[in-house]
């Protein structure tokens, strides 16, 4: 299950300033109730990126068809028509957009967006193999990330309380996981990372 954290509370303060200052920029602030339905978000559901590689076909004007790279202005460029901002909107977003700019320029209102390729970088660090950034072409899983790093230690990992911390609009926010539950056989729903998710396997307390 995801809850609540209080960064202020969280004997992890060290890892997430350090981890912020390294990559993301910012500050850490109190974090708030994770969304349900972020745990199940799928790759389509994602936003694309500057530098991600998009297929745009128009069923009843091939001749427009296009792949390419989103640009680091964030747009692509649709042959005879014109640039579209493409970053930062999911696919399904951009071909809303797509037809609501140049809709009056086609004779068939349809249009499709596939997210061919994208980089999704990440970063694992605590008890695990190999702690580090990852970088894969499609999104993981909190687990699946930890398997990346080369697995927990087993000696050392406290999966009940894995937590993934994400900057969401310049505030630092923390989920915490329960990865024992996964590998025991209880269903759950995936937590999908996002680019730049850093996953903090824990120490287990071990008394002297």
């Amino acid at each position: 299950m995801v809850d609540e954290a209080i960064m202020k509370k969280n004997p992890l303060l060290l890892v997430c300033g350090v981890s912020v200052w390294l990559v993301l920029g910012t500050g850490c602030q109190t974090t708030s109730p994770a969304d349900s339905a972020m745990m199940g978000e799928d790759f389509k559901a994602l936003e694309m990126r500057e530098g991600d590689t998009v297929r745009i076909a128009f069923p009843g004007a091939p001749n427009l068809d296009t792949t390419q790279q989103i640009r680091r202005d964030g747009k692509v460029v649709i042959p005879s028509l014109g640039e579209v901002e493409a970053a930062n909107v999911t696919p399904a977003d951009l071909e809303k957009r797509i037809l609501q700019v140049f809709g009056g320029q086609l004779v068939t209102k349809q249009v499709s967006v596939t997210l061919l390729t994208s980089s999704y970088p990440v970063f694992v660090t605590g008890a695990v193999v190999r702690p580090g950034k990852i970088e894969t072409p499609r999104p993981l899983t909190a687990l699946e990330a930890i398997m990346e790093a080369g697995g927990f230690d087993a000696a050392r990992a406290n999966l009940e309380a894995v937590r993934v911390i994400r900057n969401e609009a310049g505030t630092m926010k923390h989920y915490t996981l329960n990865l024992r539950a996964v590998l025991t056989g209880k269903e759950t729903k995936p937590f999908y990372l996002k680019p730049s998710d850093i996953v903090v396997v824990p120490e287990k307390f071990n008394w002297f």
